[in-house]
């Protein structure tokens, strides 16, 4: 049966599974059959976006808990279920998936000219992959579409990216899969818990949710570490975030979009959505723990980035500051703060994703990443130039843009929590701002490439329009951040009141 779907069709099923079924015609199609597989991998990512259209057109914002579910019983005597719904949480990340994703394919049309099939299904799972994540409602199911992510993002380094692609694609699906089987003897536990009491046994998300507050001290300990460690691996936070910089370096630009854009905000997603409403309280006592990483992984991810020589690197290491702020905006457990945290994923995505095409505009023309083999690219591709410096002034927060919201949003909320956590974002700020002037400077202002390369202009359709678009839309909701925050806020408020607040702040925080 399906839950209370106004559209009397399983929207989220058919735009969730789409791409799946798009990868399974893309590998039926002949190995010679080249452009058929690119406008087919096109044309699936293309519908899907019109459909995550419909998604976002039928979402009623001002309403609150799921909307759009489809609910079917595979095996009630296990108490498993294929459970899809969305919330304000997760409306805006599910709508980024299926974005980033269209310009992902689009990028690779050219790009890419070797084993087609296997990069495009690879990529057309992947977004599969990442948008169950965000709507799935069961958390077996939740955790399938999880590691769904894990071998065709491995595949993408390890088959088409550069370098030592073949390590940076197994430490990434080292650390990935370390993180995953803890998270996975957590959701087991969670299974036996349940089972143990009066009802039958469930992985729900509403059911265990409303369960969790009752649950013993000890319990909800082991659930807090459990998962923590498995998203604090995605995002990654300090000090699991070795593996990023590696995978970004090397893997090709279409792959490094999904990964900023899009992969690092499942951590940030699985915190929201599971880590605390299973461990409300352990959640309280333990948030000094993530509070104190993100504070490190934003200065640690500001100073490295002034000494990076590798374009590429740079944006890679700017993703960890910003993931940090992501963090610190969660754990404050206040409104502004965790809208913050939501609207940074947002942020985030769009404009890391937008940097990472425009390295990979540079790299194809200059074939080098080092910013010492660089300069003066203003005078050869003036339009270019403006979009990417944009997207720099973005990426540092400028007001006007996305980011600017965001981080704004965060500071308050930490300075209400303890003044001195704003401290660390100050300082960020200075730093970020001397790093991206710096690069801006160097790349595309003093002297000319060493490289001697044609530079001819970007092509309309797989670089220009994909980044004049997400600029747009960086400052559409750096302008107008108002329906993006009240999409927001049911839902935020829903998970917030769920937890022990303390009255005379406001906060979860105690004076």
């Amino acid at each position: 049966m399906y839950g209370d779907n106004t559209l009397g069709i399983p929207i989220l099923t058919v735009v969730t599974l789409l791409p799946l079924l798009g990868a399974l015609v893309v590998t039926l199609l002949p190995k010679n059959a080249s452009n058929a597989i690119r406008w087919t991998a096109i044309a699936t990512a293309g519908i899907d976006m019109l459909l995550m259209l419909v998604v976002l057109g039928s979402y009623v914002s001002a309403g609150a808990g799921f909307q759009l579910v489809d609910r079917i019983e595979w095996a009630p005597g296990l108490g498993l279920e294929y459970y899809l719904g969305v919330d304000g949480i997760a409306l805006l990340l599910y709508a980024l998936t299926s974005l980033l994703s269209l310009v992902a394919v689009v990028y690779s049309f050219s790009s890419v000219n070797h084993r087609l099939k296997e990069y495009y299904a690879s990529l057309l799972v992947l977004e599969t992959g990442m948008l169950g994540v965000f709507v799935a409602l069961d958390l077996a199911l939740f955790y399938v579409f999880f590691e769904l992510t894990l071998i065709p993002m491995a595949l993408l380094i390890g088959v088409w990216g550069h370098g030592r692609k073949l390590y940076s694609a197994m430490k990434f699906f080292l650390y990935t899969l370390a993180g995953s089987l803890v998270m996975l003897a957590a959701i087991v536990s969670v299974y036996v818990q349940t089972a143990a009491g009066p009802g039958e046994p469930t992985l729900n998300y509403v059911d265990i949710a409303q369960q969790a507050p009752s649950w013993s001290y000890g319990f909800q300990t082991w659930m807090f570490w459990g998962f923590f460690f498995a998203f604090a691996v995605k995002m990654p936070l300090f000090p699991f975030h070795t593996w990023l910089p590696d995978a970004h370096v090397d893997a090709p630009t279409a792959g490094s979009i999904i990964l900023a854009g899009v992969l690092l905000k499942l951590g940030g997603y699985g915190f929201l959505r599971w880590l605390i409403p299973l461990s409300p309280e352990a959640s309280i006592d333990f948030a000094v723990v993530p509070i104190t990483l993100s504070v490190v992984a934003i200065l640690y991810g500001a100073y490295i980035t002034l000494v990076q020589r590798d374009l590429k690197k740079l944006v890679a290491y700017s993703s960890v500051a910003s993931m940090g702020f992501t963090v610190l905006g969660i754990f404050t457990f206040s409104p502004q703060g965790v809208q913050g945290a939501i609207l940074q994923m947002v942020s985030h995505g769009l404009i890391s994703g937008a940097l990472f095409l425009g390295v990979g505009v540079i790299y194809e023309r200059l074939h080098t990443r080092e910013i010492a083999k660089m300069g003066g690219i203003a005078n050869l591709m003036g339009g270019f130039t403006g979009l990417f410096v944009v997207l720099s002034l973005a990426n540092l927060g400028l007001p006007g843009m996305s980011a600017f919201v965001a981080e704004i949003l965060v500071t308050l909320a930490a300075f209400q929590v303890r003044w001195w956590l704003a401290v660390p974002v100050y300082a960020y700020i200075i730093i970020s701002a001397a790093y991206m002037l710096w690069m801006v400077a160097r790349v595309f202002y003093l002297g000319q490439p060493q490289a001697n390369h044609a530079m001819p202009p970007m092509k309309i359709w797989q670089e220009a329009v994909p980044l004049v678009g997400l600029a747009l839309l960086s400052v559409l909701i750096g302008v107008w951040a108002t329906p993006f925050l009240d999409t927001m806020a049911p839902a935020v408020t829903a998970l917030l009141d769920s937890l022990p607040i303390a009255p005379d702040t406001g906060t979860a925080w105690s004076p």
